[in-house]
Formats: C-alpha cells, sequence, structure tokens
C-alpha cells in the first residue's frame, strides 16, 4: 500500500445544484457523502432522463446557499459508533428529518426552508414558465452518475495554468479535493480501475473519469460564466477533468487524511 496524497477539502451540496458547504469531517456511505444532494428540483421543462433543474439552465442557483438548520446532528448519523461496533459493522441509518432541516440562502440574503414557496420563488425569477418546480427528497445523494466525485487541487492548478486564469476547485463541485504533491495535473485519472482508502476506514474504487459539462463554466460566487474553462478541458483532456468513484467501505473523513493506494 502507498500513500500518495491527502485530502485537501471535503464538500456537501444539500441540494443539488445550489452551493456547497466545506466540513471538518464527513461519513462516506455506500450512497455518498452523508447529506450530499440530499434534496433537488424537479422541472417540468426537462428531459425525463434528467429530470432536475441545474446552474445549467438557471445560473443562478449557484448564489443559493444550501445548508443544513442542525450542523452537528446533520454531520454523522446519530448510530454510527454503535452500529460500527456490531459485527460485522452495521451500516447506520440516517438521522430523522427533524434532524436534517436544510435552509436556503437567496442571493438577497434572505433565508428560508427549503420546501417555503420563497424559494421556488426565487429560483424561477428569471426563468420561463414553463419550468415548473417541485421539490424532491431523498436519502440516496442524488447525484447525476456515481456516489461520489473526486478532483485533485494540482488539476485545478493545470487548468488555470492553460488557460491564464486563477481556477477555482470548487467551480468543479467534487465532494473530496484531493492533493498529490509533486504532480502536475490529473494525477487522479492513473487511479481509474484502482482501490483507494480515505483516511483511516473508507475505501473506494474509482470507475471513470469525470466528463464536463458546462456547469464548469459558472464561477461558484458570482455564476459568471468563462467559457475557455470547458473549451480548454474538450481541446486538451478530451473533455474530461476528476474522477468518479464508488464506496466499497464506509468511514469518515477529514482533511489531512492520507489518500492510500490499496491495490
Amino acid at each position: 500500500m502507498t500513500a500518495v496524497g491527502t485530502i485537501a477539502s471535503v464538500w456537501r451540496y444539500p441540494v443539488k445544484s445550489m452551493a456547497g458547504e466545506t466540513l471538518d469531517r464527513a461519513f462516506v456511505s455506500y450512497a455518498g457523502v452523508y447529506g450530499d444532494r440530499l434534496y433537488a428540483f424537479r422541472s417540468s421543462a426537462s428531459v425525463p432522463g434528467f429530470p432536475f433543474l441545474t446552474a445549467r439552465e438557471q445560473h443562478a442557483m449557484l448564489r443559493h446557499k444550501a445548508r443544513f438548520r442542525h450542523a452537528e446532528r446533520a454531520a454523522l448519523p446519530a448510530n454510527l459508533a454503535k452500529a460500527e461496533a456490531l459485527e460485522p459493522g452495521i451500516n447506520p441509518i440516517p438521522a430523522s428529518p427533524e434532524d436534517r432541516v436544510v435552509e436556503v440562502e437567496t442571493p438577497t440574503g434572505a433565508v428560508h426552508a427549503v420546501d417555503d414557496p420563497a424559494v421556488v420563488a426565487s429560483l424561477t425569477a428569471s426563468l420561463g414558465r414553463e419550468h415548473v418546480l417541485t421539490l424532491i427528497r431523498s436519502d440516496k445523494a442524488i447525484t447525476d452518475c456515481r456516489p461520489l466525485s473526486l478532483f485533485s487541487v494540482q488539476t485545478a492548478a493545470r487548468l488555470g495554468a492553460e488557460i491564464g486564469a486563477p481556477m477555482d476547485p470548487r467551480r468543479f463541485r467534487a465532494n473530496l479535493t484531493l492533493d498529490f504533491p509533486g504532480t502536475d495535473g490529473f494525477a487522479e485519472d492513473a487511479y481509474v480501475g484502482r482501490t483507494l482508502r480515505l483516511g483511516p476506514k473508507a475505501t473506494v474504487r474509482v470507475l471513470e473519469r469525470d466528463p464536463r459539462c458546462a456547469l464548469v463554466t459558472l464561477d461558484p460566487d458570482t455564476a459568471e460564466r468563462d467559457f475557455r474553462v470547458l473549451k480548454t478541458i474538450q481541446a486538451a483532456h478530451d473533455g474530461y477533468a476528476g474522477v468518479y468513484a464508488a464506496v466499497l467501505t464506509e468511514g469518515v473523513v477529514r482533511p489531512g487524511d492520507a489518500v492510500v493506494v490499496e491495490d
């Protein structure tokens, strides 16, 4: 087993396509980061195969900040320690909906419960009437493809150098931002098909490279577009940046934890 880097930061996104929150610890479950993409907005104007409203259609979604009202109670499953103490290691259960209430801060600074009609009104303010939104909730992360997304700080720096402008890793909305010292970006690609241990217990299988869409053109703070980002990824990296993974062993991860290649 070889240590190849560390976890630089841990992220979750309580509402799909809204701004995320950085964490000092997170439980990585088979379904993904605990509390990640717990909610999404279904749009009547979206295709059946992907029925969600995202920042691709409504750029201002990125300027809506979603967070858990009870941060500590929403950090980890309440029965995690007791479940893990039972052989062979029992899967913990999610907290009650009351413990995982999500609030949304709109671009105006107003804060509402995620199911408040004011949130829908804010999201649809500049959309066409064909977008009728419905809030959906799932204990399984409502991710696009795979439970976990990984992206390295070196990949962000490489893309920034290629574009000639600073590149914020948050633009890529990964669950775990990794640090691979001594590499020149896209080192995560080398681990496709391999198993990584993240921290003391969690293990993941890196499944595939992450194909990028127009969402990466949006600044995570302002939602302003920079088309150079996607054009560079497409021209220089076949349209891919970062990787997707599936969770093999659940566990808690923290910034600073080691990333170890297990096979």
